[in-house]
């Protein structure tokens, strides 16, 4: 047992390791996008209608789409990888011929489009960053060198070649994203007196291009902005959430809107953000995209692809609003999660026709989605969607909890109840800790969490089966009072008092993980208090809960508690093989085959064959063991 643990430490470390992997990653696709996009808004200062305006400049511009192109190349191996390098390469050779610079800011936009959906990086805050916290990082870190109110004559400027640019020039301006801003302000410019602000808290760095892109707006635009957002459709359809107005510049919105309409509502909605729908509504627009790639790279034949952009639909796009879904509407969250369930299937199975089905299906029923996340949780809502999640994921692992410590208890070896409050106390630890890397350091990918739950969930529930079937041995052979005089005292002082604190931590991590997981999310419609007194509530509970376990296992005759706790820790590795195996194919390690059976989360219970084959092997091999102890006990006597 304990090298079996060792091993799931090792591997939820290894998937730490990839977490960090994928952040180097991710700063390659961010920088690489920050030169292309530098070069698409830039190039225009430097050559006008075929001729060279500044030398200097167009250097630069020979460097950069040099640079990208190098580094479009050692990019990790992607299907799109060739189709990205010779759009970066068209675009090196635009800046070669002096091209005009609506044909490089073209190209720039195009392969900076391509890039994203190749190797797909968070865009966009997770919330609108404060003005009034940009504007104090402005005057802090700024003005020096651009100006106090951004016209790029701070009183170091004179001395700055290049001079730094004026965020107030409103052709620049109109080219440039949020996005690039915040790259800029995290890399720096190399050859310029750009420095990088990496040692800036990300939020800080957020705030301060946010800022610094209200700069060239006024008042006047602001109020025709809103006019416009409030009665033209057709600008909520162009900016529908947080990521859009952070990637998208007036240019490009010029293109469905007219210059005018574009310019006056980005300058409303950066001052103004809170006018979007919120993040979850963006994350529904994100499953969506998805969507339509996985059947794009589906119909081109690329089936590995599909695949992996149809789990990114799920995993990315619209697992984490499930807490926040479940909360208001679980019907139609449990809908939506069958039907990717059906539409992986389809994939997998290389049926296209049914695939394009499944795929109509799911976009209407993400539509219905939105519209129920479009308006914000209420502060009620938020209380039973915290108090809901913490009692369905905490009373699993307390059962497991309280079984241990009544068993030990009842076996007069209190001596090894450490072992099992320090397990579950280092998984309340490494939860917070999780909770912390996740949120500030490195990005938990979705297939990342489903992989760590489920490998956690089949560990349990093998552990589970072993002790179930152990302790009914006990108490069928009617010999348990002599093994635990004889026995048990030098078992749990060499092996197992390790092991029972390995599955203590175990069976409290992966539910504090989810937890975890699920109050982040929870808490982007804000009502803390809420969130807090569910919590609470819920703690509470789970208090009442352990006591009234714990008071009844201690009334109950030896015998009796063996033969009871045994048939409930098979219940419990059932109902962990049935959630393992989901979460697995949620990653996609395991292929799902969808069947017509009720889904019951509590019991573990997913309408899959994989998942009901693994339950119905637990359960087979629970039961023969039951009915071979049961034969055991009997045997003397015949």
């Amino acid at each position: 047992m304990h090298s079996i643990f060792s091993r799931l430490v090792t591997t939820l470390f290894i998937l730490f390791a990839g977490g960090v992997q994928a952040q180097a990653h991710e700063a390659a696709v961010r920088q690489l996008w920050q030169l292309i996009d530098y070069v698409g808004v830039d190039y225009s200062g430097a050559v006008e209608s075929g001729k060279i305006t500044s030398e200097a400049e167009y250097a630069e511009m020979l460097d950069f789409s040099q640079q990208a192109r190098g580094q479009a190349a050692a990019l990790p191996d992607h299907p799109a990888r060739p189709q990205l390098i010779e759009a970066v390469s068209l675009l090196r050779e635009a800046v070669v011929s002096k091209a005009e610079a609506t044909r490089v800011a073209d190209l720039a936009r195009q392969a900076n489009a391509q890039l994203l959906a190749a190797y797909p990086v968070s865009v966009s805050p997770k919330q609108a960053p404060e003005l009034a916290r940009g504007a104090s990082l402005y005057q802090a870190q700024c003005a020096s060198c651009h100006g106090p109110t951004g016209n790029g004559d701070g009183p170091l400027a004179a001395s700055l070649d290049p001079k730094p640019i004026a965020f107030t020039d409103r052709e620049r301006a109109a080219s440039r994203s949020l996005m690039a801003l915040y790259q800029v302000i995290g890399q720096g410019v190399s050859g310029t007196s750009m420095p990088a602000f990496q040692n800036l808290p990300d939020a800080d760095r957020w705030a301060l291009a946010w800022y610094a892109g209200t700069l060239s707006t006024d008042a006047s635009m602001r109020e025709r902005g809103a006019k416009l957002w409030s009665t033209d459709a057709r600008a909520r359809a162009a900016v529908q959430d947080l990521a859009a107005l952070t990637t998208r510049t007036e240019v490009e919105l010029a293109q469905s809107l007219g210059p005018v309409a574009a310019r006056d509502v980005v300058a409303f909605l950066r001052h103004d953000a809170s006018a979007l729908a919120p993040s979850g509504a963006g994350g529904i627009v994100l499953a969506r995209e998805r969507l339509q790639q996985s059947l794009a790279a589906a119909g081109a034949g690329n089936a590995a692809e599909a695949m992996r952009l149809g789990l990114s639909a799920y995993l990315d796009g619209f697992e984490p609003l499930e807490p926040v879904l479940a909360a208001r509407n679980k019907p139609l969250m449990i809908d939506i999660e069958s039907a990717m369930l059906g539409y992986r299937a389809a994939l997998s199975a290389g049926q296209l026709d049914e695939a394009q089905a499944a795929a109509e299906r799911l976009d209407g029923l993400f539509s219905r989605a939105q519209s129920e996340l479009q308006g914000g949780a209420d502060a009620t809502t938020t209380f039973v969607g915290a108090l809901t999640i913490l009692l369905r994921e905490g009373l699993e692992a307390l059962l497991i909890v309280v079984g241990m410590i009544a068993f030990l208890r009842k076996a007069e070896r209190q001596d090894v109840l450490p072992h099992v409050h320090a397990g579950w106390v280092a998984a309340l630890l490494a939860g917070g800790l999780t909770w912390g890397v996740a949120t500030y350091v490195v990005g938990i990918s979705g297939a990342n969490r489903e992989v760590t739950e489920g490998l956690s969930s089949l560990f349990a529930a093998l552990v589970l089966l072993g002790v179930g079937l152990w302790m009914h041995q006990k108490s069928s052979a009617g010999r348990w009072q002599a093994y635990l005089r004889d026995k048990l005292s030098s078992a749990l002082s060499r092996r197992s008092a390790w092991a029972l604190s390995g599955l203590s931590f175990i069976a409290v991590y992966r539910e504090v993980f989810e937890t975890v997981l699920f109050f982040s999310a929870l808490a982007v419609d804000g009502h803390r208090g809420a969130l807090l007194g569910g919590l609470i509530t819920g703690v509470v509970l789970l208090a009442v809960i352990t006591w009234v376990l714990l008071r009844t296992s201690a009334r109950m005759p030896l015998g009796k508690f063996f033969l009871a706790s045994s048939v409930l820790v098979a219940v419990l590795a059932v109902v962990l093989a049935g959630k393992g195996v989901a979460n697995l194919q949620e990653a996609g390690w395991l292929s799902a085959h969808p069947i017509a059976w009720p889904r019951i989360e509590l019991l573990g219970m997913f309408p899959s064959a994989e998942t009901m084959l693994a339950q119905g092997l637990v359960l087979v091999i629970a039961l023969s063991g039951f009915m071979l102890n049961a034969w055991r006990a009997r045997r003397p006597a015949l």
